[in-house]
């Protein structure tokens, strides 16, 4: 008699984005005996085609309920009208990760992996990542808006939609990894952890720090253990046409990456003209928006001088923009708020790595949580050595080695509100 495979008939939701993550987190769940239900979330897309083509299946029962129909997995031929004549490879997506040509590549991969595929209309909910972008913006800070949609709507919606269907688990494509291991502190940890991906250049495990620590149990990362060129193996070898499909880099409601131009129509009027300023308060020049500049930005401040300038600071009630040399960058440590902690709570400072920025690695650091005058959970971090372009808006995420130095596991992280700048002294 075989051994059972590890899934052993447990349902899985899988979020598809038609790349070529998913669709081998697709193929190796499948493999290992998991009921996978592929799941495309309709997010920020306004493509009038994409409900032409009926991929705007939400609708309301006759409870009042959201429910989410399946789609019928359409011929092959019908996905390849998404897709280069030539090549046959899918065609650059007009948006970042829930474009129609993307549903497409999705719905063709499950048609070949043989598994249900759904699409669940988010798009009312994405309001709300839209609506955080563009009030982080005009307040001066520089937010990240993917990490906002993993913890509310692919870890957090996809949860509720999972449950209501009777999956046992949430998956996704993302570069990280959910193990059991033993912390240096705390006396261990007994439930499942959040660790770095095996492929440190994709990990993802820094947009994944909001998840609730009570999720972890319940969600599989099937391709956290295996280098990008695996990944794309695993999707040739299963006959999956989307195994050499392009990365998606920019933010899916921002495709052309003029961030300034999505904020501003957003906010008619919210735009006016101030001063850039040196750290002496001298006016150099002038811009037409705050909204328009980000912590570190070298070019485009249309300003000359001698030596390089950098933005070091924005402060929206003066309307002003502050430049200066690239050792004004430098941060001794950051506070943050929003926590998420995912370990076994410590007493005082401890001792981890720390990341910052999602294109950065973690460099070593103090860590120690507290509670505000609103009794609210705080993050404060001193870096070891100052750290470049600390920026209020960002997370800052904390990273504990295991014992045997094999995984970084994520301690829990914050929402930067105040970065200590080398010359503060703290």
């Amino acid at each position: 008699m075989p051994l059972a495979k590890p899934g052993n008939g447990k349902k899985v939701v899988l979020a598809m984005s038609g790349g070529v993550d998913s669709s081998a987190a697709a193929a190796l769940l499948k493999e290992d005996g998991y009921e996978v239900v592929g799941c495309f979330m309709r997010l920020g897309s306004d493509d009038p085609d994409e409900i032409a083509d009926g991929y705007d299946n939400l609708h309301r029962s006759h409870k009042g309920k959201d429910c989410a129909l399946p789609i019928l997995n359409a011929p092959h031929a019908d996905a390849e009208e998404h897709r280069d004549e030539a090549s046959g490879t899918p065609k650059k997506n007009k948006q970042g990760c829930c474009s129609v040509n993307d549903a497409a590549d999705g719905r063709l991969v499950a048609a070949i992996l043989g598994i249900p595929f759904y699409v669940v209309n988010f798009r009312k909910d994405f309001g709300r990542i839209m609506d955080y972008f563009v009030d982080e913006y005009n307040a001066g800070r520089t937010p990240n808006p993917c990490v906002r949609c993993n913890d509310w709507l692919k870890f957090g919606k996809l949860h509720d939609y999972a449950k209501s269907i009777d999956a046992d688990y949430v998956a996704s494509g993302h570069y990280a990894q959910i193990i059991r291991r033993t912390l240096k502190h705390g006396g261990g940890y007994p439930r499942a952890s959040l660790a770095r991906g095996v492929d440190r250049k994709k990990d993802q495990s820094y947009v994944l720090f909001g998840t609730p620590r009570e999720q972890l149990d319940h969600t599989l990362l099937p391709i956290g253990h295996l280098q990008k060129s695996e990944t794309r193996q695993i999707a040739e070898a299963h006959n999956l046409p989307v195994f050499n499909k392009p990365d998606s880099m920019e933010i899916c409601f921002v495709p052309d990456n003029d961030y300034a131009r999505l904020v501003e129509r957003r906010t008619p009027g919210g735009f006016t003209r101030g001063n850039i300023i040196d750290t002496d308060g001298n006016v150099l020049g002038e811009h037409a928006g705050h909204q328009h500049f980000t912590l570190g930005q070298r070019r485009g401040l249309g300003i000359a001088a001698a030596a390089p300038l950098y933005v070091i600071d924005k402060d929206p009630a003066t309307n002003t923009v502050t430049v200066g040399g690239k050792h004004d960058l430098q941060s001794t440590g950051c506070s943050a708020r929003e926590v998420n902690w995912l370990a076994p709570p410590h007493a005082g400072w401890q001792a981890c790595l720390a990341k910052a920025r999602y294109n950065s690695e973690p460099v070593p650091a103090q860590c120690r949580l507290g509670v505000d005058e609103r009794g609210q959970d705080t993050l404060e971090v001193r870096f070891d050595q100052p750290l470049q372009a600390v920026t209020p808006g960002q997370a800052v995420v904390c990273y504990e080695e295991t014992p045997d130095g094999q995984e970084q596991i994520v301690l829990g992280g914050g929402w930067i509100d105040k970065a200590v700048s080398v010359q503060a002294g703290a």
